[in-house]
């Protein structure tokens, strides 16, 4: 009986979040074209979401890009195809790691601070104060975030892949003594711009998902400190698996458009 509730509240939580943030996406949305856009404000954000946020995905693209391709030619070489690491890893983190990896780097970095910032505005009262002041919160919160976002994570996603990419080569080539003319040329030819298209469409998707999430759970948040907390946890979390479960869906309707080879 006790599960049965737990079950049933879980599933109550989920579908009233969905519904919050599906009320605010359609929000923004009307906002940005509707609304006034306030370029200063804007221009913040893409300071502390695309600037401030490079290094950490830089790292993370570079070793993640370091160590898939010594797996890769690990086993690859017990195939004599120590060749064909140079394309997998390419592909690989141009369709799939460099986003996925670049979106949850952002969704720990500024989902939290985003949670955090707009949780802290809810519990102090200053969401009333701006409806006070005829001042529309998504209006003012929510929109520079977005726009900020949907500009920024293209570039992050390209860095992450570029620096993933050029690790693997230096390992590949330096560590690893893979032939650099066979790997820069079998990248070549499997790998082209539809696959950093099909990066840079998830990236876009990922970016979207952990601002809408992020300023839904801060906006939302009660009980002070506490609630804060809760809503900061909340905005890595969601956020975090919101991006890995539709990456499996993007993989699949993006794959039917754009194939491989």
């Amino acid at each position: 009986m006790l599960i049965t509730m737990s079950l049933k509240e879980s599933l109550l939580t989920f579908v009233r979040c969905f519904g919050e943030i599906v009320l605010i996406g359609f929000e923004t949305v009307l906002s940005i074209f509707r609304g006034r856009i306030r370029l200063e404000l804007v221009f913040q954000q893409i300071c502390e979401i695309g600037y401030r946020s490079q290094v950490v995905v830089a790292v993370t693209g570079s070793f993640t890009g370091a160590v898939f391709t010594a797996q890769t030619f690990f086993q690859f070489s017990n195939l004599n195809m120590e060749s064909a690491v140079g394309p997998v890893v390419a592909v690989a983190m141009c369709r799939e790691l460099g986003p996925v990896l670049a979106g949850l780097m952002v969704a720990g970095r500024v989902g939290a601070a985003m949670g955090a910032e707009l949780g802290t505005m809810a519990v102090t009262q200053q969401i009333d104060a701006l409806r006070a002041l005829a001042v529309h919160p998504v209006d003012y919160l929510v929109v520079p975030r977005a726009l900020a976002m949907l500009f920024s994570m293209p570039f992050l996603v390209g860095e992450s892949i570029f620096f993933g990419i050029a690790s693997s080569f230096i390992v590949a080539a330096q560590i690893l003594h893979v032939s650099s003319t066979y790997y820069l040329e079998n990248m070549r030819r499997f790998t082209d711009g539809i696959d950093v298209l099909m990066g840079i469409s998830k990236g876009l998707v990922f970016g979207a998902l952990i601002v809408l999430i992020s300023c839904q759970r801060g906006l939302d948040a009660k009980g002070g400190a506490v609630g804060v907390g809760y809503a900061t946890t909340q905005s890595v979390v969601i956020s975090s698996l919101a991006i890995l479960i539709t990456n499996f869906f993007l993989t699949m309707g993006l794959n039917m458009i754009f194939p491989t080879g």
